[in-house]
């Protein structure tokens, strides 16, 4: 199954990529990244595709320090629900085991693992999916992500015990020493982040606990997420004909992949792509067309139409009815019943 990443974490990314001389939109369409992502920060896009435009932009810009350069900019104003759980938890050891918790609700392919040794508590860093080499702005995303998140709740002066990476020490290793401001581990059996356990007990003055109870059964609603294929490409389809512009190519864009692995792992689902399409059309339409004042060419492009008629024509053979009648409340019977309990 393909790992989805919100596209918040694309937020900064065009102005972090023009400071080092690089063209944003040039580099998304070489990692095969929709441009619509920057627009929208809750359409979900491929890991793998975010991971190919971190590395790519490090590579032909030269910035070696690329991730933490995304980090510096982000942090947790890129979470969304997570970081708003995450700020409301009353000490600085419950935001962290909610950050590690909800995580997977912003990135599917990362997950932290809190441990306790000592006077120590060690953050680790797994990013699913990992290959062995060529990872290293990835990782560094990751570290400096949650390293900024504890710095947010601690203070500006606040910096880890030691920081932990797997992979081998880069030639220059300044801006890390600049970035984090503590002692650096590499080639290490882990990517950490490590503290002190006494910073696990601070308390955060700005926690509310009515709040935190509010926003934690809200973020659970939303860890119901879709787990198969029908159910993921269900969701990126809602979310592009709300934006106007859903073909299958675009979807398969999100996943990084191509249009007949789409068609092949829904027909493995018994369903297709335009049956979803279809579905999620019927759901969106109804709600269009009770906004009369909204020109039904202008629907009909939104839903991906190749014109009004041809909307038309679709709707009365999926309603039984034209949008005239249903704007009227004049329905089929099968719709009368719904009609009536509204």
């Amino acid at each position: 199954m393909t790992d989805l990443i919100r596209s918040a974490a694309l937020t900064h990314y065009p102005d972090v990529a023009r400071s080092v001389g690089l063209d944003p939109k040039q580099m998304m369409r070489k990692a095969r990244l929709p441009l619509a992502c920057l627009e929208q920060p809750e359409l979900r896009i491929a890991v793998s595709a975010f991971r190919r435009l971190l590395e790519m932009s490090a590579a032909e810009s030269g910035a070696q320090d690329f991730g933490l350069r995304m980090a510096n900019r982000g942090g947790l104003t890129n979470l969304g629900p997570v970081a708003l759980i995450v700020r409301e938890q009353p000490t600085v050891g419950k935001a962290i085991e909610a950050l590690a918790r909800y995580i997977h609700i912003h990135h599917d392919g990362m997950r932290l693992d809190v441990r306790r040794s000592g006077n120590t508590v060690m953050i680790a860093l797994n990013l699913r999916g990992r290959h062995p080499s060529a990872l290293n702005q990835s990782i560094d995303l990751g570290l400096a992500t949650v390293y900024r998140v504890v710095q947010v709740l601690c203070g500006d002066h606040w910096r880890p015990v030691e920081m932990h990476f797997r992979y081998p020490a880069p030639r220059n290793r300044e801006r890390h020493q600049d970035f984090f401001g503590c002692p650096l581990v590499f080639n290490s059996e882990v990517d950490a982040v490590l503290l002190s356990a006494h910073d696990m007990d601070r308390r955060i003055a700005s926690s509310h606990p009515l709040m935190a109870s509010y926003l934690r059964k809200r973020v659970e609603e939303i860890d119901t997420r879709p787990g198969s294929w029908e159910e993921k490409v269900d969701e990126v389809v809602r979310s592009l004909l709300d934006s106007g512009n859903c073909t299958v190519e675009r979807v398969a864009e999100h996943f990084s992949c191509t249009r007949r692995t789409i068609h092949r792992h829904l027909a493995e689902c018994g369903t297709s792509f335009s049956a979803i399409l279809d579905a999620q059309r019927a759901d969106l339409v109804t709600k269009l067309i009770e906004d009369h004042d909204r020109p039904l060419a202008a629907i009909a492009i939104q839903l991906g139409f190749s014109a009004q008629s041809a909307m038309a024509r679709w709707f009365r053979g999926r309603f039984g009815c034209t949008i005239t009648d249903w704007r009227r409340g004049v329905r089929p019977p099968a719709e009368a019943p719904s009609a009536s309990a509204a």
